[in-house]
């Protein structure tokens, strides 16, 4: 059997089982604490992840770069460059 747990502390079958009959007898929306909000927007629309390999010499160049040039992410940096590379064509 699996050992079932949140932050340590085991979770039994009754916990479940309470936790299924209170969703199940629904909640009042007003009680629900907010939506915590999502990514924030890379663009005009929803993002894609794009995987992209790179080699170690490559990525320490990358957040060496973005450093220096104050960016917050490497994928910040990695943004900006494809952007600047498309706009040169």
């Amino acid at each position: 059997m699996v050992k079932r747990t949140i932050k340590g502390r085991e979770i039994t079958d009754a916990q479940i089982q309470a936790w299924a009959d209170e969703a199940e007898a629904g909640y009042d929306p007003a009680t629900l604490p907010p939506a915590r909000p999502g990514r924030p927007s890379v663009g005009d629309g929803p993002g894609s992840v794009v995987p992209v390999r790179l080699d170690e010499a490559t990525i320490t160049a990358v957040m060496e770069k973005a450093k220096a040039e104050g960016f917050a992410t490497r994928s910040d940096a990695i943004r900006e460059a494809i952007r600047k590379w498309i706009s040169a064509a």
